[in-house]
């Protein structure tokens, strides 16, 4: 449950919510010398303004290789070369695509919460198991009830996520 809840944080994360964010390029791999490498590990990334992302690739070579990642992402920014230095210059985000954002966070919420019960019905399952094994059902039902009560927790974690990452990409 802890990994889904962190895996769920880590992809809110890439989602563009009007600043400039460099997490937003975690998932963009570069072709480096025929090995598709993160983007990370080839080029220092900074935010120098508030809607402004800026790339320098330790090799002047990567540039090209770095616009056309970007390019063929689902980013939808534009690269600016300078020769040196790429720039990606975030737009403001319209009240439409601010919705948008919601409900895919939302969507994304709830494939969490999914995954959370799968977890708890793995473990339930488990538990029903342990009763032909010569633990008794009160044991059984409390070890349910500890699992119910970590879903609930964690559950109210990716709400409480969601939450925040709304009211983020909401804020103008």
């Amino acid at each position: 449950m802890k990994k889904t809840l962190s895996g769920f944080e880590a992809d809110l994360a890439t989602i563009r919510a009007g600043r400039a964010n460099p997490h937003i390029l975690d998932k963009l791999t570069v072709d480096y010398y025929g090995v598709p490498t993160p983007l990370q590990q080839v080029a220092n990334i900074t935010v120098p303004e508030a809607r402004m992302i800026q790339i320098q690739p330790w090799e002047s070579s990567l540039i090209k290789e770095i616009q056309k990642a970007i390019l063929s992402s689902d980013l939808g920014l534009n690269p600016n070369n300078d020769g040196k230095l790429i720039r990606l210059v975030l737009p403001e985000l319209t009240e439409e695509r601010r919705k948008e954002l919601v409900k895919d966070v939302k969507k994304r919420g709830e494939n969490a919460k999914v995954a959370v019960r799968n977890i708890r019905r793995d473990a339930n399952d488990a538990f029903k198991k342990l009763v032909k094994q010569d633990v008794s059902e009160d044991e059984v039902e409390e070890l349910q009830e500890k699992i119910q009560k970590l879903t609930d927790k964690y559950v109210k974690n990716i709400d409480a996520a969601v939450d925040a990452k709304s009211k983020e990409i909401l804020t103008v």
